[in-house]
C-alpha cells in the first residue's frame, strides 16, 4: 500500500545548508541567468540553442550488461531496474544495431524529414566492454546520415582512461553526452539498492568528463528507501558543487519484475512513495537549491502502466511539468534561488 498522503504533502521550504542567505525576490524575468522566461534552466530550450535543426534521440539496445549483474561488482543488478519499462518497440536486443537505428530514423523522419539524430545507447551499461568493441559500435552508429552524435548511458565505475580517451576523441567531431547513473549521493543507499559503486566514483566521473570537455548528465532517483527529504536537498547541493552539465530526475517507481517489487510487497512500511503534490513540492525545493548553470532535462520518469506497481499517478509527463512551472510562478521562486557558490 502507498504511504498516507499527509506524509507526502509539500514540506516546509529548506534553504541552503551551506551559507547564511538573504531571501531574494525576482521582479524581472530577464534576470534569470539562463536568459529566458522559464523559471528553471530547461533542457528543451537549451537543446534548441545548440542545434540548427530538430534533434531526436533514437534509443538502441546494443547488448551490454552491467558489472553488478555479471559478478564483477555484484549479481542481480539494481533492485529497482527493469529495462523493459523504458525501451521503445524498435529497441530490441534481437534486432541488429543497424536495423534499430534505421527503424528509429524511419519512425521520426515521417513527420520531420530534416530532423537530425543522437543515437542513445540506453539499456544497461554502455561503456562496459572492451574499447575495441565500443569503438566499433559507436562508429557504426555515427555513420548514419543525419546522426550528429551519441548519448551514452553508463555507470561512474565504467569510465576508465581508455574509455574516456575514446569519448574525448569522438567529441572532437560529434556531440557526445555521457549519462552517468548516480542515483544517490549516499553510499549506504547505493549498497542497499545493489548499485555496486560509490558516490566518490561519481565525483571522479564528472570531474574527468568535464576536464576532457565531454558533455555529461547526472541521472538521479528521488525517494529511494531509507532517504529523508533533507537528504534530497543535500543531494541538490552536492550535485551543484560538481561540474555537472545536465540532470535527469526520476521519482521512485516500483516496477514489476524487480527485486524492489518483492521488497515493497513484503515491507511496504520501508517505502515513502510520493504523491503528485508532494513530489511537485520537492522538485520546487530541489530546484531552489540547484546550481542555475545545470540544465534540467526532466523531472519524472514514466513506464507502461501495466508495469507500474506504485505510485500510480495517472499523469502525463508534460502535465507534471506544467504543475511545477505553475508552482514556481505562484511562489515567485526559481532554480538556484538558494544556491550559493562555495568555492
Amino acid at each position: 500500500m502507498e504511504s498516507p498522503a499527509n506524509e507526502n504533502e509539500p514540506k516546509p521550504r529548506i534553504i541552503s545548508l551551506f551559507l547564511p542567505f538573504k531571501i531574494r525576490t525576482m521582479t524581472n524575468e530577464s534576470e534569470f541567468p539562463w536568459g529566458h522566461h522559464k523559471r528553471y534552466n530547461d533542457f528543451s530550450t537549451h537543446f534548441r540553442s545548440l542545434f540548427t535543426n530538430r534533434v531526436q534521440k533514437i534509443s538502441v539496445n546494443a547488448g551490454f550488461t552491467c558489472p553488478n549483474r555479471d559478478g564483477k561488482r555484484g549479481v542481480g543488478g539494481c533492485t529497482y531496474c527493469n529495462n523493459k519499462t523504458f525501451q521503445p518497440n524498435y529497441c530490441d536486443l534481437n534486432t541488429m544495431l543497424k536495423t534499430q537505428i534505421e527503424d528509429g530514423i524511419s519512425f521520426f523522419s515521417r513527420k520531420y524529414p530534416t530532423m537530425e539524430y543522437l543515437v542513445y545507447f540506453q539499456s544497461y551499461t554502455n561503456t562496459y566492454a572492451p574499447v575495441s568493441l565500443l569503438r566499433e559500435l559507436y562508429t557504426e552508429a555515427l555513420q548514419f546520415p543525419g546522426v550528429i552524435g551519441l548519448v551514452i548511458a553508463t555507470r561512474p565505475d565504467c569510465l576508465d582512461s581508455e574509455v574516456l580517451d575514446l569519448l574525448e576523441e569522438l567529441s572532437l567531431k560529434y556531440y557526445i553526452m555521457v549519462e552517468i547513473g548516480v542515483e544517490t549521493i549516499n553510499n549506504h543507499t547505493l549498497k542497499r539498492i545493489n548499485r555496486g559503486h560509490t558516490w566518490e566514483e561519481s565525483v571522479i566521473a564528472f570531474e574527468e568528463t568535464s576536464r576532457r570537455k565531454i558533455h555529461n548528465c547526472a541521472h538521479l532517483i528521488l525517494g529511494l528507501p531509507g532517504e529523508e527529504y533533507i537528504d534530497l536537498i543535500r543531494q541538490a547541493q552536492a550535485i551543484s558543487s560538481l561540474p555537472v552539465e545536465n540532470i535527469k530526475l526520476h521519482q521512485l517507481q516500483i516496477h514489476t519484475g524487480t527485486a524492489m517489487a518483492s521488497q515493497y510487497q513484503r515491507f511496504p512500511e520501508q517505502f515513502n512513495l510520493f504523491t503528485v503534490e508532494g513530489y511537485a513540492g520537492l522538485v520546487v525545493n530541489y530546484l531552489e537549491n540547484l546550481n542555475p548553470a545545470i540544465v534540467v532535462e526532466r523531472f519524472v520518469s514514466s513506464a507502461p502502466e501495466h508495469m507500474v506497481i506504485a505510485p500510480k499517478w495517472g499523469m502525463k509527463n508534460y502535465e507534471f511539468v506544467a504543475k511545477v512551472e505553475k508552482r514556481l510562478v505562484e511562489e515567485n521562486t526559481w532554480q538556484g534561488r538558494f544556491w550559493k557558490d562555495c568555492h
